[in-house]
This record gives structure tokens, C-alpha cells and sequence, in this order.
């Protein structure tokens, strides 16, 4: 499993970009501070600059950010430190549950044309039908459902796709990713036709209440 802890070059960072040693962060200053730094170093601020060392720069900044705030999330935020109320969120699935599903239909619904970006990348921008994505640090993968252009501002779009994982994936990896991603700029997810809040422990729970010992 992919490790998440932070080394001390990476607590300076966090302190340099969020104010407070990570420990000492909460949940809503981290979320809001975060909000404010996607805004603050987001590329697409920097296309109307002809300098394309200011652009890899900020480019550059801006995945670091969000590295960071990835293993903050996961650190500190989920897993272990879940707050009483999430626990109590989640399903009653005996002990030591397995989960496994093949082609488990998610879509997101985003206002924003970037949210592809921060899903899969710049080169995913433009997403194909059929394309698939293996999700870092697992052999999870999810493929894409639809063909997606969407470059235009306002629009509201729907980024349909099947996640397919086995036994030995962890089911809180891949959605601290998936949560990490779309914290921001997606309305809502649709999970298996159950429209979910854009909350990582609810997303958890309704994943594992419908792939538990599910091996399609």
C-alpha cells in the first residue's frame, strides 16, 4: 500500500502553504485553505501569459499543493482519525469484510470544465470512451463511459465511468484519491444510481454496502 506520511521537508512545506503544521490544522481550515489555494495557483489563470517558464512554475506549484493536500487528507482526515459521526455513517459489515466489484457505474456531476484535469491529468483533458486509468498506488482502474469535449465555462457535465477493483485494493486508497480530486468542483456523485454527497466517508460507505463479497 502506498505510504502517506509526511517527511519533514513536506510538514515545512504544509506550513509554508496552509499556515499551521499539519497536526494542527482542522478539517475546515485545511478544506478552506485548500479551496483557496486551488484558486490562487490553478494553470488556467496563467494561459493568457505568453512565458512559459511562469506557466511549468505555477504548474509545477500547483501539483505540489495538491500532493500534499492528498496526503494530508489521507493522514489526518480518514482512515483511523474518522470522527465519531463518520463511523456511525458506515455500514454494519460483520468483521474483517472484503469487497470486490467489477464495472461499478460512478458519475460525477461537475460545473467545471477542469475537474478532468484534476482527475486524470492534462493529457486526460479530453477523455475518450473506453479510455482506462489505473488508480496510483492500487491495480484499481476505472474506465470512461463517454466521450467528453467540454471546454466552455458554465456548463454542467456528468463524467460517467465503471470502477472495477479486487479484494487486495483498499477501498479507503482509492476514494481518499477519488475525494482528494473532486472536493470543490463536483455538485454531486451517482453511485450506482444513488445520488451521494460529495463527502469521502459517504462515498466509502456507499461503496461497501454494495460491493461486499461481490465478485461480478
Amino acid at each position: 500500500m502506498e505510504q502517506h506520511t509526511l517527511s519533514p521537508g513536506e510538514k515545512s512545506k504544509v506550513l509554508e502553504y496552509f499556515g499551521k503544521q499539519p497536526e494542527d490544522l482542522t478539517l475546515d481550515e485545511f478544506e478552506q485553505k485548500h479551496r483557496e489555494l486551488r484558486t490562487k495557483y490553478h494553470p488556467d489563470k496563467f494561459e493568457k501569459y505568453d512565458d512559459d517558464i511562469v506557466k511549468e512554475l505555477t504548474g509545477e506549484k500547483f501539483k505540489e499543493i495538491e500532493q500534499l493536500a492528498g496526503k494530508i487528507r489521507h493522514t489526518y482526515f480518514s482512515g483511523p482519525v474518522a470522527t465519531a459521526a463518520a463511523t456511525t455513517a458506515q455500514p454494519a459489515l460483520g468483521e474483517n469484510p472484503q469487497f470486490a466489484y467489477k464495472n461499478l457505474k460512478i458519475e460525477i456531476i461537475t460545473k467545471e470544465k477542469d475537474l478532468k484535469y484534476h482527475l486524470f491529468g492534462t493529457h486526460y483533458r479530453w477523455l475518450e470512451k473506453g479510455d482506462k486509468y489505473v488508480i496510483k498506488g492500487t491495480k484499481a482502474s476505472i474506465i470512461i463511459d463517454a466521450n467528453y469535449r467540454g471546454t466552455g465555462i458554465g456548463f454542467n457535465e456528468s463524467i460517467k465511468m465503471y470502477l472495477t477493483f479486487s479484494e487486495t485494493d483498499s477501498l479507503e486508497e482509492i476514494f481518499a484519491w477519488l475525494y482528494q480530486n473532486i472536493a470543490g468542483h463536483a455538485t454531486s456523485v451517482i453511485i450506482d444510481r444513488e445520488v451521494v454527497a460529495v463527502d469521502y466517508h459517504e462515498m466509502l460507505a456507499a461503496v461497501k454496502i454494495r460491493t461486499v463479497l461481490r465478485l461480478n
